[in-house]
């Protein structure tokens, strides 16, 4: 989900809520920022709102808005010497950073023949050549293709031939894996290739390729229902869009504090702490920055609440996005002996957090006092679809917000038709935001998004005093540790093994990482007889005369086929079948007691 960069111009304090009117006289903040709004979105101002027909749907779009990637990236001149990347000890100025994607750019072109609609696919941990690979490819017209960097060969041999790449770009870690693939795609590597092509093409001019809005620009995955990752497909209008989401909110801020705002950089410093083949740090942390010249450091490694909090202090950070199992282990490091009094924006977005830890961040970090928000969205909004301010959090704690600027957002019933205020039912959305589609899966697409443009969602909610509340989750999706995993791709896995007759993988609550993943295994036995059930951590569970499964064995099998993220940590193997319905399918409710049963 989204890391937004400060969408809350009101603030207050949670601890004062009795006395403190801003935060009880709702209504009247709402009529502030409505009157904002109506005059920054207002004819001839530069976020004038119109609509406009977007694929065959009229939409509410910025008037005033590039028409490409490549032209965001072109004005970025203007920011000179300032960082726009902090990596470490390594600081890359916007100045430096446009010159090397230009001398990318032709090197991509002329010496390995990229083009208008190729794809190039990213295999990466976060660094800064992954963002010079993107912008490169914006100026050619190519489709940048962000492959998650924890999947096994597996599932990079399938991404592979699901979006046949003209060209790979890997770092050392993810380039091992390649060698147990077959496959005839250039690799480029991120630690030596990279580099010397920016370098044998230093002083090149930046190459133009005429793209249409709604033309494709990147290509990010999401785990499929159907037991294979589909591919996200955002267009250059919705990545403008976002970019242009961000730039709306600092002048809605600007506006709250009475200012107007004339687009000069704040000099604030983001942390990017999620993967960049997620919108949370490409679309909506690294893109925008780019626009507004404000600097975004990267966080290297596995998440370590100390090193974090040493980063925040030593770079002085000013707006995080995190997930919360992110803040979770940064509550559990000693934050009290860090100075992040520089960070004046903590976002809470990816999974649900629940009140409990939002009143946590408050007593111990400062910042969550006054300017604790999150969001509701997904892969396929491209941004945030709701945003909460900090005073709606702490009046509303189980809100995720109004609707951003250009969504519209409603809730349906079974049928497809408008359920009301108060009623449950599921979200839908509609936007310049929203995807083309899923590459190369009409079938998906057609599922997911109407032909007026709706993006079913899948989740269900209720809209209450014009914010939305969720109530349930897409299918049976487990969010573990900011990762989406849908059951059905780790089911269909563990059915390749000999030993397993069905099973059903599903979500348990887990206080640091939101839910763990663990799977009810029924293995194949050779003789009937009465079944057996036990829970099986580690070691062996007998399930039947003749048959011995252990629970490692399933493990390490998983393993081979799945990211890390996905394989079950907890098992629990039986010879009763699982309990279906009247059509044969299984019936998830009540599965989870098996975990908790003596």
């Amino acid at each position: 989900m989204p890391n937004p960069t400060d969408p809350n111009p009101e603030r207050t304090s949670p601890h004062s809520r009795a006395a403190d009117p801003v935060v009880t006289a709702s209504a009247d903040r709402q009529a502030m920022r409505a009157a904002s709004v109506a005059r920054l979105t207002s004819r001839g101002e530069p976020f004038e709102i119109a609509t406009e027909e977007v694929l065959g749907v009229p939409l509410r779009v910025f008037r005033h808005r590039h028409r490409s990637l490549r032209a965001v990236l072109t004005e970025s001149a203007r920011l000179g010497e300032r960082d726009y990347l902090v990596d470490g000890e390594r600081r890359i100025s916007y100045a430096g950073h446009l010159a090397d994607v230009a001398a990318l750019a032709v090197a991509l072109r002329d010496r390995y023949g990229v083009g208008k609609g190729d794809r190039v696919a990213i295999l990466a941990a976060n660094c800064p050549e992954w963002v010079e690979v993107f912008w490169a490819c914006q100026c050619l017209g190519a489709v940048a293709v962000g492959y998650n960097a924890w999947w096994t060969p597996r599932e990079i041999a399938f991404a592979l031939g699901h979006t046949r790449p003209a060209l790979l770009v890997a770092d050392a870690k993810r380039a091992e894996r390649l060698a147990e693939i077959d496959h005839d795609v250039p690799v480029l590597r991120v630690e030596h290739d990279v580099p010397a092509l920016s370098a044998a093409f230093a002083g090149a001019g930046l190459p133009e390729t005429s793209v249409a809005e709604d033309d494709p620009a990147v290509i990010l995955y999401t785990s499929g229902t159907s037991g294979r990752p589909k591919g996200a497909t955002h267009s250059h209008r919705n990545l403008i869009a976002v970019i242009d989401h961000h730039r709306f909110n600092d002048a809605l801020a600007a506006a709250f504090a009475g200012r107007v705002h004339d687009g000069t950089p704040a000099g604030r410093r983001f942390l990017l702490t999620s993967p960049l083949f997620h919108i949370a740090s490409l679309h909506n942390l690294v893109l925008p920055r780019l626009a507004t010249g404000d600097t975004a450091v990267l966080y290297r490694g596995a998440f370590d609440g100390e090193r974090v909090a040493d980063l925040i202090e030593r770079e002085r950070i000013t707006n995080w996005g995190a997930m919360p199992t992110m803040v979770h282990r940064l509550l559990a490091a000693e934050v009290e002996r860090h100075d992040l009094s520089s960070l004046a924006s903590l976002s809470l977005n990816s999974a649900p957090s629940p009140a409990a830890l939002h009143q946590q961040l408050r007593e111990r970090i400062p910042v969550a006092r006054t300017a604790l928000s999150t969001s509701y969205g997904m892969t396929e909004c491209a941004t945030a679809a709701t945003l909460a301010t900090p005073a709606e959090l702490a009046e509303f704690p189980d809100t995720v917000g109004r609707p951003i600027i250009g969504v519209e957002l409603d809730i349906r019933d079974e049928a497809g038709e408008p359920a009301g205020e108060g009623v449950e039912g599921e979200v839908w959305v509609r936007s310049p935001y929203v995807m083309l589609g899923y590459w190369e899966d009409p079938a998906a697409t057609a599922t997911a998004i109407t032909a007026d443009r709706w993006l079913r969602t899948g989740d269900l909610g209720i809209v209450e005093h014009g914010m939305l509340r969720l109530s349930g989750r897409r299918s049976d999706l487990i969010l573990r540790g900011g990762e989406n995993v849908y059951p059905t791709e780790v089911e269909h896995c563990l059915d390749e093994h000999p030993s397993v007759a069905e099973c059903a993988v599903l979500g348990l609550p887990d206080d640091d990482l939101g839910q763990q993943v663990a799977a009810v295994v029924v293995v194949r036995h050779d003789i009937e007889a009465e079944g057996t059930t036990g829970e099986c951590a580690t070691g062996e569970c007998e399930t039947g005369e003749g048959t011995t499964v252990e629970a490692e064995e399933l493990r390490a099998f998983a393993a081979e086929r799945l990211a890390y993220y996905k394989v079950p940590a907890r098992w629990r193997i039986t010879t009763v079948p699982l309990p279906r319905n009247a059509t044969g399918k299984v019936v998830r409710a009540g599965l989870t007691d098996i975990f908790t049963a003596p």
